[in-house]
């Protein structure tokens, strides 16, 4: 790496879901910038935070977000920010959404309509906080998860509320010019009879999740020559939809030559050094986006208690095959995870937690209180680094040079390291990024 302090991106371990921790450089540690895209569903996240920042006990620092970007209204990418947004110690500069926002009643996204080409619309996307507003305030969402995590960041004195589209070009603040920025590539908007910012349908009104998956705010980090994708968990027709919105072609052609132009044309957008799995390596992926992707490196963030197979198979072959290189790099965040039991799987620390809490409270011998409390005390630390260090991808880069680490579960004998790192270089400035194996034929 060079002297310059590099880009960081923490793909976080939070079980099912997504949650990743960006670090943008400033000139001194001081004057570094925090964005948080997504935050699973748990307090992985939050844990995560509390040991980066060195949060545990009691003490006055803040540490200020200068963005929240929730990709969409799933719950394993944004109920774990219910704790992040009631932590006195953290504050938030905006906080941004994809526009769609659940509600009560049958039309659970909102009303409705057809359009003139006959495909069916979200008609009142959310798009600011006076939008939002009524939503909030009408008792009958007091149920529904997501207006209350909302409702959370409002308390929380966010400083906007507001939906991020492609029309917004870049996420504020992260502009041309700046060291690194940050382009907004979804979701695509269309504009309704009204002139107002509608959201096509994926999948009939009574399959809401493929049109809010679908609907996923996508980011493309670039530092230098290097670039980051970040897809939220975008399926077969939104990707289909964003082909042919960027590039004019039609990704269901069977011309072969076509589908090779289409590829072509949308490399020029959303071709990335490195990319965040869509949805968690789910199967509902389309092989002419990963090859627009050609990513040398594919991260997927997905968890050990879920009834999904994540990563499925498929997918994790179709990552290999339209990866960047003779070595396209995979890596998973429940896959890193593999070290003693009660570090792999959180609930087992989190069940002893919870016992000792009891046994705290029916104990009232001042001495064994205390006790009991320094257990507490270490066995919540060891839940925040299990899940800080273990299962955690690591990406760093200074715009000409980057490097993937993971935790070992043991140090190597000889050399002590305790990560295993992956580098990545040019063969001279300007030029394509390169992976560098330890070992090669």
């Amino acid at each position: 790496m060079t002297d310059d302090r590099p880009l960081e991106v923490c793909f976080v371990d939070i079980g099912q879901g997504d949650g990743s921790l960006i670090v943008v450089p400033g000139p001194t540690p001081e004057e570094d910038r925090f964005l948080l895209v997504d935050a699973g569903e748990g307090d992985n996240m939050y844990r995560f935070l509390r040991w980066r920042f060195n949060l545990q006990g009691e003490h006055d620092r803040t540490i200020a977000f200068a963005a929240v970007v929730i990709t969409h209204p799933d719950s394993d990418h944004y109920n774990g920010f219910g704790r992040i947004f009631a932590e006195r110690r953290f504050s938030f500069g905006a906080v941004y959404h994809n526009g769609i926002v659940e509600r009560a009643g049958k039309d659970s996204l909102g009303p409705v309509a057809k359009g003139e080409n006959g495909l069916s619309y979200l008609t009142e996307v959310v798009t600011d906080l006076p939008a939002l507003r009524p939503i909030l305030e009408n008792p009958a969402n007091n149920r529904k998860l997501y207006p209350g995590v909302l409702r959370r960041a409002a308390d929380a004195g966010a400083g906007e509320i507001r939906m991020l589209c492609a029309e917004d070009a870049h996420l504020p603040g992260f502009g041309i010019g700046d060291r690194v920025q940050i382009e907004v590539l979804g979701p695509v908007p269309e504009t309704g009879a009204d002139g107002r910012r509608q959201l096509r349908l994926f999948a009939a009104k009574s399959e809401p999740g493929p049109t809010k998956n679908g609907h996923s705010i996508i980011l493309k980090l670039h530092c230098g020559d290097v670039s980051i994708l970040l897809g939220g968990d975008l399926n077969i027709p939104a990707e289909e939809y964003l082909l042919h919105h960027y590039t004019g072609r039609d990704p269901s052609t069977a011309e072969a030559a076509e589908r090779e132009a289409l590829v072509l044309d949308a490399r020029q957008v959303f071709e990335a050094d490195f990319a965040k799995a869509c949805h968690h390596g789910s199967a509902d992926f389309s092989s002419l986006f990963l090859r627009a992707v050609n990513a040398m490196a594919t991260v997927i963030s997905s968890g050990d208690s879920e009834p999904h197979c994540h990563p499925r198979p498929d997918a994790l072959g179709a990552f290999g095959k339209h990866g960047r290189g003779d070595r396209p790099l995979i890596f998973s965040t429940e896959l890193a995870r593999s070290a003693k039991e009660q570090i792999k799987e959180p609930k087992v620390l989190r069940a002893l937690i919870e016992e000792l809490f009891s046994l705290r409270e029916q104990t009232t011998d001042a001495q064994a209180r205390a006790r009991i409390q320094r257990k507490i005390d270490a066995a919540l630390g060891d839940l925040d680094r299990s899940i800080a260090v273990f299962g955690m991808i690591n990406l760093r880069t200074d715009g000409s040079r980057a490097v993937i680490a993971q935790k070992l579960e043991e140090r190597r004998s000889g050399t002590g390291e305790e990560w295993d790192i992956h580098r990545f270089e040019q063969d001279s400035p300007g030029s394509p990024l390169r992976y560098r194996p330890k070992h090669s034929a």
